[in-house]
């Protein structure tokens, strides 16, 4: 794949109560073998565990000799918002020519970056997202915890997919890329705080009528005691920000 027009990808990760495996996250990002520059975003929402300390103390020099093109952004919230508006945050500090949300924990792996940004470098899609249910060697081994999380997330999927007019298989999959052109036209647009990013980022991406492509992830998901945040509310909200964001926003 060509890679002569990109020269940065940006990595946005919100950040909120995740000392147990922020560390390891960024270590895993930073191994990602990338032929272009990678800025890490890290926005913590007013995290009251330690992760603002290990976003403070961490050692960028750790990994010069690994990926020595790596830059870094931390922003702190003063008080608790929402992942919504720490992506937010995110996009409108993002430069890369690629940007590509990361969730905090470790459920999702940065191996997959680069077949995720392939069609994106290949002028094949404007927008990507990263399918836990499309099958493949690597996501025919996908941990999925929750069966009822499972499927009520499948029909609010098929729900989005009839309002939207797009046809996925994960739009709430924290894997989503965006050329910069794509995100330039979304972000303006977006009002999301918390939970409500997918099914607005979904509708918008439907609404410009950018071409979007899934490809096969690996997943592994975690246990509430393990750090799970989304909850049955959060379920239930999204039926009304499905039919907000597809319904009642206009370009």
């Amino acid at each position: 794949m060509s890679t002569q027009e990109f020269k940065k990808l940006s990595i946005i990760i919100p950040v909120f109560n995740e000392e147990r495996t922020l560390q390891k996250l960024i270590s895993a990002v930073e191994m990602v073998d990338l032929p272009f520059e990678k800025e890490i975003i890290l926005v913590d929402d007013c995290s009251t565990d330690g992760s603002r300390e290990v976003i403070h103390n961490f050692n960028i020099t750790t990994f010069s000799v690994v990926s020595p093109q790596v830059g870094y952004k931390a922003v702190f919230f003063e008080k608790n918002i929402g992942k919504g508006a720490a992506l937010r945050r995110g996009f409108k500090e993002a430069t890369g020519d690629i940007v590509i949300i990361q969730d905090a924990d470790l459920e999702y792996n940065p191996q997959d970056y680069p077949k995720l940004i392939q069609s994106i470098i290949s002028k094949q899609a404007d927008v990507v997202y990263g399918s836990r249910f499309l099958k493949s060697d690597i996501s025919s081994s996908n941990k999925i915890i929750y069966q009822h999380g499972y499927l009520f997330s499948r029909f609010l999927n098929w729900f989005s997919n009839i309002l939207s007019g797009l046809w996925l298989s994960d739009m709430y999959t924290c894997y989503k890329v965006f050329s910069r052109n794509a995100i330039n036209q979304i972000y303006p647009h977006l009002k999301s705080k918390r939970f409500g990013i997918d099914p607005e980022l979904t509708a918008w991406v439907g609404k410009l009528h950018f071409k979007v492509v899934e490809v096969p992830i690996s997943y592994s998901g975690r246990t509430y005691r393990e750090g799970k945040k989304i909850n049955w509310k959060d379920g239930l909200a999204a039926i009304f920000h499905i039919i907000r964001f597809n319904l009642f926003t206009h370009k």
